[in-house]
């Protein structure tokens, strides 16, 4: 081949690589361009989206929590500013040594150190760390003087729930808490991530928790690559939480809780006859929701656990307890009712009943006599109820305890309402599989053996009593200006002649010399009440201590001791307020629980007659009245048996 041949063969060699390797670089660049559209053109809105998600962190912001008022608008549970100091350790430089110059302004114990240094360790150096909450305002100032000493340093401001009247409403309100594990499990609500969010722990807190939450705000904050917050871009508010008001009338609350605290143990309740509005519910001994909203200690939370006299049981729902003679009524109604005897009915009181090998004793060791209905419901005689039991049978007992709240929740706006226990045959062979016995109606019909009931439950039988209707009843009144409370409920659906009979012989409990509670009536006129004395055994009296004679319940330790209620309505001539007063191993109910309910009756009519008052005439002084302060100047020693 010539030289020129093996030119021309180089030179085609040359321009077939330099087209091969043209169009490789050609669809390299084509190939790059098309990604380069695709990314700016076709995915331009995605990218511009992460990149501002980036930049941009959106946070929640807790809502205020809504306000929780009595039925005249005064403040039960409110938010206060809580002031915090924080440390952002990134600035702080030697971090022990600040927080040792802190604990010298705000004293830090162990455990606070502890906590500290693992929520350091846990977060981000920029991330300010809670070193103590709850400061006084001494406290606050004292830091803010030595803030140029104290790098890293600063004043947080936030809520605290605060409820102003303690121990009194602490059974009704309950407290709020952080959420736990079981709160937030299966919950999608992002509230409940948020540090220091509360949530309601108990009582109507917890009943209406999410009225009261209200809705999150949020904020815009600029954020560096690593999270650091640059500068925050927007705020939105949320929704404060909706405010809720309570039938519950603060001044007699706070009275009640005076009054009952006399006592080592007990409740009392007190509801509208008309509406059915609890305006009263109150159980003690309490405790201090502020302690739990604030953080409770170990040591003080044990305390409350192991006290005998079970100061976090909310008692007026949650304790079942025999309702002894306040039980009668329903005995009388029924028999009543069944045509099987009339209000005449005469029934000889010897001090005892037989019943095939058993004896069953009158709480009056000699006897009442020759009793009638009305006499016997205000002597509350044993003997006579014996015998109505022995005629009707436990079925017409038990459908009439029923029909007036007993033996079942009667849905209180509360958590943790418990159902009492009115038994019958069929419910012992279903539950317990054994027969019923004759001997077991007989103390049945007297509020002992398997009758439990809740001073609640016993609030609102004497309510249906003293109406005639089947009041329900509740706490709500309106929630942000919804009015809730219902004002009309059907009648009861027993004869007004047989009601008219059982209210006569309450009225004669008080206001009839002999009566079991004639020693604590209401002497005011217009204000009188009518009551049922009871006493419920918590032991069994052997025929021997019978026939040595029955020990006191003073003789006794307070276990021992017979359990005292009293249930009442008041006034006698036009019911409005319906009161159940039980006193735990209190000894004798006219000795004991109806003082109390006397007291807190007269005091429910004087604050109505002082606020009617003032309505009347506005620039007139409130007349005098006991008005939450102390006992009511009607107060007399008493010293009853039922």
């Amino acid at each position: 081949m010539s030289a020129f041949d093996r030119d021309a063969e180089r030179q085609r060699m040359l321009s077939r690589r330099t087209l091969v390797l043209g169009g490789l670089k050609g669809a390299a660049v084509s190939a790059l361009v098309a990604r380069l559209y695709y990314l700016q053109i076709v995915e331009s809105d995605r990218y511009t989206t992460l990149a501002e998600d980036n930049r941009i962190s959106l946070r929640l912001i807790a809502p205020p929590r809504g306000q929780i008022l009595d039925r005249f608008g005064v403040p039960l549970a409110v938010n206060e500013q809580n002031f915090s100091v924080v440390l952002v350790s990134e600035r702080a430089g030697d971090v022990q040594q600040i927080l040792d110059e802190v604990g010298r302004l705000v004293p830090l114990t162990e455990a606070d150190e502890r906590r500290i240094q693992r929520d350091i360790q846990r977060s981000r150096v920029f991330t300010p760390i809670t070193l103590k909450e709850n400061l006084t305002w001494d406290q606050v100032s004292a830091v803010e003087v030595n803030l140029p000493d104290l790098p890293g340093v600063s004043i947080d401001v936030g809520q605290v729930r605060s409820y102003p009247f303690g121990e009194a409403l602490a059974h009704v309100l309950g407290y709020v808490g952080a959420p736990n594990e079981k709160d937030v499990q299966g919950v999608s609500d992002p509230l409940l991530s948020l540090p220091g969010f509360r949530i309601g722990k108990g009582g109507v807190e917890r009943q209406f928790d999410q009225a009261l939450r209200g809705t999150a705000g949020n904020r815009q904050l600029e954020v560096n690559a690593v999270g650091r917050v640059i500068r925050e871009l927007s705020r939105e508010n949320g929704q404060p939480g909706r405010q809720t008001v309570l039938t519950l009338d603060a001044k007699l609350q706070h009275y009640m809780h005076q009054r009952l605290s006399a006592e080592e143990s007990g409740a009392a309740v007190v509801i509208d006859v008309n509406t059915g509005g609890v305006q009263g519910l109150c159980s003690t001994p309490s405790f201090d929701p502020n302690q739990f909203a604030m953080g409770i200690g170990y040591d003080a939370y044990q305390a409350l656990l192991n006290d005998e006299r079970t100061p976090l049981i909310n008692k007026a729902i949650a304790g079942q307890y025999p309702p002894g003679s306040t039980f009668k009524m329903m005995t009388a109604l029924a028999a009543l009712e069944s045509g099987i005897v009339n209000a005449e009915h005469r029934v000889f009181c010897s001090g005892h009943m037989e019943l095939g090998s058993h004896r069953f004793h009158c709480w009056r060791r000699g006897g009442h006599g020759t009793m009638d209905m009305v006499g016997a419901l205000m002597h509350s005689c044993d003997v006579y109820f014996y015998d109505l039991a022995q005629r009707i049978g436990m079925d017409r007992i038990a459908d009439m305890a029923r029909r007036f709240g007993l033996g079942s929740r009667v849905g209180l706006e509360l958590p943790g309402e418990r159902p009492g226990l009115i038994p019958d045959p069929q419910w012992k062979r279903t539950t317990l599989k054994k027969p019923w016995h004759p001997g077991e109606t007989l103390i049945a019909s007297m509020g002992q053996g398997y009758v439990l009931s809740t001073p609640l439950q016993l609030a609102v039988m004497t309510a249906r009593l003293a109406s005639g209707r089947a009041v329900q009843p509740h706490l709500a009144k309106s929630i942000e200006g919804e009015f809730q409370e219902q004002t009309e409920w059907p009648l009861i659906g027993v004869k007004p002649e047989n009601l008219a009979t059982v209210l006569k012989g309450m009225n004669g409990v008080s206001n009839v010399p002999g009566g079991t509670g004639y020693k604590s009536r209401i002497t005011v006129p217009g204000m009188e009440l009518a009551g049922k004395s009871g006493s419920a055994q918590v032991r069994r009296i052997s025929m021997a201590e019978r026939s040595s004679g029955v020990r006191k319940n003073e003789d006794l330790p307070w276990r021992e001791r017979d359990h005292a209620l009293f249930v009442a309505y008041a006034p006698v001539h036009a019911p409005k307020y319906a009161c159940a007063v039980f006193v735990e191993h209190g000894g004798s109910g006219g000795a004991t629980a109806a003082p109390i309910a006397r007291d807190i009756l007269l005091e429910c009519q004087m604050l109505d007659a002082a606020r009617h008052s003032v309505a009347q005439q506005p620039q007139a002084a409130a007349p005098a009245g006991s008005m939450g302060q102390g006992t009511p100047s009607t107060t007399v020693p008493v010293s009853g048996n039922e």
